[in-house]
């Protein structure tokens, strides 16, 4: 969005004509002042959108259909309900929010057809972007003591999350924080989609990965980005391209995000045998998520203060390690034990999906999100994410020996249900729809595919035909190349779709003229980044509820681009 396209956009938000109540016509009278209740619903309102630069974006949009007195003052009592009441009807009160939000026209992204380049750039280009990333992860750490990301709120919404879904999460989801905001930031969207306030929440972009807009952007650390990075610094170095100095860095580097990963996050849970398991949880405690001071307190003071471990950041972190060289005693741990009580198994176990945002698909086999802590918490309810349950397949793969995977039937099994699953879900075409996907889209799915390939692909023959006596791989591997090369790269892309896509190419063993328009954008994307780094920050995963929040960073499209041309570049090395 250009100086005056902002420029206008703000006028056109603080001068519209009103026509009907405000969100603060409706919410002031109930949430901006009282005693007793639930003191977060009013305190999340006032900060999350009480705020004066929201309210006077907002403060002139009406809503047409809140002129209808008893409507207005039904929706009111709703959110009364939510502030006074002990054991709120969370189904009774998001009814009239849900019956709002139909129509809002949030929709997912649309590329037009791309046009076609004849040759790959040139070798020396590429050698030339793979140092430059390299070389931005490794400043970057060596300024912050650690590779940041960023986390961003889009408040328009997801596309996914209509009325529907929003009253599966105010349901489904166990912490009343989350309920509380689920609630607000939907009522919100309905207001930000009939305000030209739309126009600057949410701009177009190009391709499919959203960007992160400035301003506001959180930092923070996680294991399951450290173990990212790891893979990313690993692949530099295999290159040959970095410097003896820069190929130290890399290595001390790795060696203290695996010890983040496998000692700072590490958190002991209950399994379902009655053990003790160590797990890895997604932010760890204290002053390690590099929260600064004012973000940490908005945290703490919005609800979003309870984390539990999940199983994605558990398994990637154990790759990382493994692929890192760790001997640490936690990888001898067999974690598909652990997943066994988490895997979804119709009509034997209790429903483990408890948020079903993504009920178009067949949970039967499939590994859950989230893990109950010591304390028994579980704020965010459950729910099923096909790319998490490749990564467990990825790091089972891995520790095959190790685990005794093959030897020990119960985890074959648990490895054959979690391929049936992805079966189902390729074969149907479901992969494809961003709708099948919790914190993930269908390219980042396609990608981690790939990922997952490589490390069966590099098993000896015999233990594949084990694993895998029904060739579902080259099923999966058939129908992803499709997607990749029919749809995502046959579109408009921006460099970090062009990474996923040349990563998904590269892993499945596509011809190497297929990589031609990825690189193409990656080389001609290069420098958009500005002073923040070669690339933009994109949408790497988000969560869909309370709003869309999206994670990424331009640290992360650099790790997402260097992973992608290091594989690309071993492939054209060797044509």
């Amino acid at each position: 969005m250009s100086l005056h396209e902002f420029a206008g956009a703000v006028c056109r938000a603080l001068t519209a004509k009103k026509d009907g109540p405000s969100l603060y016509d409706v919410c002031d009278p109930v949430l901006q002042a009282y005693r007793g209740g639930d003191a977060h619903l009013g305190k999340f309102y006032r900060t999350a959108l009480g705020n004066p630069a929201l309210r006077a974006l907002l403060r002139r949009t009406g809503l047409p259909a809140l002129n209808d007195a008893d409507r207005l003052a039904g929706l009111r009592a709703a959110l009364t309900e939510a502030r006074d009441a002990a054991a709120p009807d969370w189904a009774a009160i998001g009814a009239p929010v849900a019956d709002l939000m139909d129509g809002i026209g949030v929709h997912h992204p649309a590329p037009p057809a791309a046009t076609t380049a004849c040759h790959p750039p040139a070798t020396a280009e590429i050698d030339r972007v793979i140092r430059l990333t390299g070389g931005h992860l490794l400043g970057s750490f060596g300024r912050c003591g650690f590779i940041p990301t960023y986390a961003a709120f889009n408040l328009i919404g997801d596309a996914d999350i209509g009325g529907r879904e929003m009253l599966m999460a105010l349901t489904g989801l166990n912490a009343r924080g989350y309920k509380n905001s689920t609630l607000l930031f939907s009522l919100a969207r309905v207001f930000i989609a009939h305000s030209p306030a739309r126009a600057l929440i949410n701009p177009p972009w190009r391709g499919i990965a959203e960007p992160m807009w400035e301003p506001v952007q959180i930092r923070h650390r996680s294991a399951y980005y450290d173990a990212f990075f790891t893979e990313a610094l690993l692949s530099y170095v295999e290159t040959g391209l970095a410097s003896p100095d820069e190929a130290g860095a890399a290595r001390r580097a790795v060696a203290e995000m695996v010890e983040f990963c496998l000692k700072t996050s590490a958190e002991e849970v209950p399994s379902h045998d009655g053990s003790v398991v160590k797990v890895i949880t997604a932010l760890a405690p204290g002053r390690h998520p590099r929260f600064s001071r004012f973000f940490a307190q908005i945290k703490q003071d919005l609800g979003f203060g309870v984390y539990v471990p999940d199983c994605d950041t558990t398994a990637c972190a154990f790759s990382a390690a493994t692929q890192a060289g760790s001997d640490d005693p936690i990888l001898q741990q067999p974690l598909l034990d652990f997943y066994r009580g988490y895997q979804v198994r119709s009509g034997a176990n209790e429903p483990r999906v408890t948020v079903p945002l993504n009920d178009n698909i067949d949970y039967e086999g499939g590994v859950v999100t989230w893990i109950d802590n010591l304390a028994g918490e579980r704020p965010y309810g459950n729910d099923l994410d096909p790319t998490l349950n490749l990564d467990i397949l990825e790091v089972s793969f891995r520790n095959l020996a190790r685990w005794r995977i093959i030897e020990t039937p119960q985890r074959l099994e648990t490895v054959h249900r979690i391929i049936a699953f992805q079966k189902r879900l390729v074969e149907s075409g479901a992969f494809r729809n961003p709708r099948s996907h919790i914190y993930y889209l269908p390219e980042l799915y396609s990608a981690y595919f790939g990922r997952c390939y490589a490390a069966f692909i590099a098993l000896p023959l015999a233990a594949q035909r084990v694993i895998d006596p029904g060739n579902v791989f080259a099923l999966i591997r058939a129908r992803v190349l499709g997607y990749v090369q029919g749809e995502l790269i046959a579109h408009e892309m921006n460099p970090f779709d062009a990474a996923l896509a040349l990563m998904a190419l590269a892993h499945l063993g596509a011809e190497v003229s297929t990589f031609t328009p990825a690189l193409h954008c990656i080389v001609q994307g290069l420098g958009e980044g500005g002073r923040k780094g070669p690339y933009r920050a994109y949408e790497w995963n988000k969560m869909k509820t309370p709003t869309r929040i999206l994670v990424g960073g331009p640290e992360v499209t650099s790790a997402f681009v260097l992973m992608a041309l290091a594989l690309a570049r071993k492939r054209m090395v060797a044509a």
